[in-house]
């Protein structure tokens, strides 16, 4: 059995279709990208913790031309900063209404909506995940937002559920193995 073979095993047919036509993936932040928790210094500085495979499953979705992108709630100097190290194509920021700000970013770059995968955990992800092409929730977020989304990663947010992610739509669009093998 080939590795995209075992990516793959277990998800439906329909998930791994709407896999194969996402262009761009866009991802909530706190609970997603990390696990959900702020830590404030003493002086009043906030910190996050970003997983190290997140981070490099979204590499590898950028060498295979799927665009990453963040849509959250929360405004932070170190999204920004994560963002700008991992080269990603659009990052907003203090998002209202993440859907508006998705439909804005799908005119920015002429995609519709199904080639759109969104990433996210809780109550303000809920319109998004349900519009979009493929809405994945992780595995640890809200029961409501688990229940409404097409696909549930296995891993929890901050965990490695953004690298779970890239590899089903890396697997999904036959392009694990050649990404695979610039690493060999």
């Amino acid at each position: 059995m080939s590795l995209s073979s075992e990516i793959l095993a277990g998800v439906p047919s329909k998930i791994v279709k709407a896999a194969k036509r996402v262009k761009l993936v866009l991802l909530d932040v706190d609970g997603v990208l990390t696990n959900g928790k702020i830590y404030y210094s003493n002086s009043g500085e906030e910190l996050k913790a970003f997983n190290i495979k997140d981070g490099l499953g979204i590499r590898l979705l950028n060498s295979s031309n799927i665009m990453v992108g963040i849509v959250t709630g929360r405004t932070s100097k170190l999204v920004l900063r994560r963002a700008k190290e991992l080269n990603m194509a659009t990052i907003i920021q203090g998002s209202e209404d993440k859907f508006e700000d998705i439909k804005k970013i799908c005119l920015k770059y002429s995609l519709k909506l199904n080639q759109i995968c969104f990433v996210g955990d809780d109550f303000p992800d809920m319109k998004a995940i349900q519009h979009v092409g493929l809405g994945i929730c992780v595995a640890d977020g809200s029961l409501a937002t688990r229940q409404i989304a097409k696909w549930c990663t296995n891993s929890s947010g901050g965990n490695g559920a953004v690298r779970e992610v890239a590899e089903l739509l890396l697997a999904s669009q036959g392009k694990y193995q050649n990404t695979l093998e610039k690493y060999r």
